[in-house]
């Protein structure tokens, strides 16, 4: 069970499929995607946002260089606001509606010490690079690594690394990303909220 661990949260995206100005601001069953991204991450010892977005007082936030430069460009500016991190790092998209659930499931997993993090797969057993938790030595590692040009592409920066796969469960990793997305969300959502 991983229970020491910051948390870096990317929520610098367009959202430009959703035609909303910031994908991390809309509202699923009445919370705001970033809101249901900082709850899953609330067991973190800090959490830092990744973007351009209002955050709650005691979270930090930054801004990857440049602007929409990618989740890499997210992942390490995150890291870099992170002086004496904890072992582990959490990354975590800000547009994951089942967010808490998923969390929870990634969490209780027991990496081995020769793992360098897990990693909650998908229905066909990829994994899902930002529902991770890694050794921020391991992150680090690779960052530093990332060779000229550098890589920008998450899975061929996490792709080498040796992780525990974690099956959901009854969690869903699926991410929002069109209108038709944040319409099944609200309805699944007030269904759960019925008494």
């Amino acid at each position: 069970m991983i229970d020491r661990y910051d948390a870096v949260i990317l929520a610098g995206g367009r959202g430009s499929r959703l035609g909303a100005p910031s994908k991390p601001d809309l509202r699923v069953g009445g919370r705001r995607l970033l809101d249901i991204a900082l709850a899953a991450a609330g067991g973190a010892d800090r959490i830092v946002v990744v973007g351009d977005i209002e955050v709650p007082d005691g979270v930090l936030r930054t801004r990857e260089e440049p602007a929409y430069g990618g989740p890499v460009a997210g992942l390490e500016a995150g890291l870099a606001s992170l002086d004496d991190p904890a072992d582990w790092t959490l990354l975590l998209a800000s547009d994951l509606p089942d967010a808490e659930a998923a969390v929870g499931r990634l969490l209780a997993a027991s990496p081995a010490p020769e793992h360098d993090g897990a990693c909650l797969l998908d229905a066909d057993g990829r994994f899902q690079w930002l529902l991770g938790c890694y050794r921020n030595s391991a992150l680090r590692a690779r960052l530093a690594d990332r060779g000229d040009p550098p890589l920008t592409a998450l899975y061929r920066l996490l792709g080498p690394l040796h992780l525990l796969g974690v099956e959901p469960g009854s969690a869903s990793v699926d991410d929002l990303d069109t209108p038709a997305d944040a319409q099944r969300w609200t309805t699944i959502l007030a269904a759960e909220e019925r008494p």
